[in-house]
């Protein structure tokens, strides 16, 4: 058992200053997207994991400005720990990339599907690398399935991706809420995901559903996760930590049926950052603070394990 968790433990482990970090960017109509690119040095190519970040003001690490819990960043760390290169950035309109945003109103998910799939082929076009495989978290999982497909990547991974259509889990989300929000609330989401902007906002419910951010919200229930990723003929891996607060292990198989072939990998104690986190809600909110916590080791040696057949 010691040996074993020694094992883990390696899986995790960074190593700082033995290869190359280089800054990289993307370039847009409406202005450069930024990212950073962690390289292992080798002599031959080698396989790159373009990682997404999930939903919001959500950086390239993984952080915003209310939180910082460097996740993403460890997990670039531990990929060139383990000889894979790997691509991550800051979406439109984020950090480093804020220039590159585009007001609420012009905003479409398509935005961030066209920025990801313009990431793969730019790196498919890199002499340096063999593969391109394809890593979203959270909301990073649809756009990254999505863009997979259009650029033709060589493998995919969901990191915590939801199952289920955003305009369920929004109706989900408000279900608990008086039954006259309610409804007004599932009477706007019917709306929208029919592809009409609803002109009479209930005034209680004017920050979700105001003017502005409506055609964001139609063209992002459009898409169907469960539909997207049935359509990629690749390697697929989906991982689901156990204690995840956002994303359910429903979810997962959700996506796990419509992959056929698809790993499917269960982490015990992996909350929604991809710590080794309690059910404890407090606890484990606990963890999306504190950049110090180490990556969940199960989950680093499952992403790597998958990612051993594009070598």
């Amino acid at each position: 058992m010691k040996t074993f968790t020694l094992i883990l433990t390696l899986c995790c482990l960074c190593i700082f200053g033995a290869s190359a970090q280089e800054n990289t960017e993307l370039f847009t109509p409406t202005g450069l997207i930024y990212g950073s690119l962690q390289i292992p040095e080798a002599a031959k190519p080698m396989p790159v994991v373009l990682i997404i970040s999930g939903s919001g003001p959500t950086d390239r690490d993984g952080n915003n400005t209310q939180m910082k819990n460097n996740s993403l960043k460890q997990l670039a760390d531990t990929l060139q720990a383990h000889g894979f290169a790997s691509v991550r950035y800051d979406k439109r309109g984020i950090a480093e990339s804020a220039d590159a945003g585009l007001s609420e109103e012009d905003l479409r998910f398509d935005n961030y599907v066209d920025d990801a799939a313009a990431w793969i082929l730019k790196l498919k076009k890199d002499g340096r690398f063999s593969k391109v495989i394809v890593a979203g978290h959270s909301e990073g999982s649809l756009i990254g399935m999505i863009a997979a497909n259009k650029s033709k990547a060589d493998g995919f991974i969901s990191i915590a991706g939801a199952g289920r259509s955003a305009d369920l889990i929004l109706k989900e989300q408000l279900a608990s809420q008086p039954e006259a929000i309610k409804t007004a609330s599932y009477t706007s989401i019917d709306s929208l995901k029919n592809g009409h902007l609803v002109k009479e906002v209930n005034p209680l419910l004017y920050a979700l559903f105001r003017p502005s951010v409506q055609p964001y919200m139609i063209s992002w229930f459009k898409y169907d996760p469960q539909l997207e990723i049935a359509k990629l003929q690749i390697p697929i891996q989906i991982i689901q930590g156990t204690t995840d607060l956002q994303v359910t292990m429903e979810d997962a198989s959700n996506l796990n049926k419509n992959a056929p072939g698809s790993i499917f990998s269960e982490i015990p104690q992996m909350n929604h950052v991809l710590k080794t986190a309690p059910e404890s809600r407090q606890e484990n909110l606990m963890t999306y603070y504190d950049p110090k916590i180490p990556l969940n080791p199960d989950f680093c040696l499952a992403i790597t394990t998958f990612l051993n057949q594009f070598r």
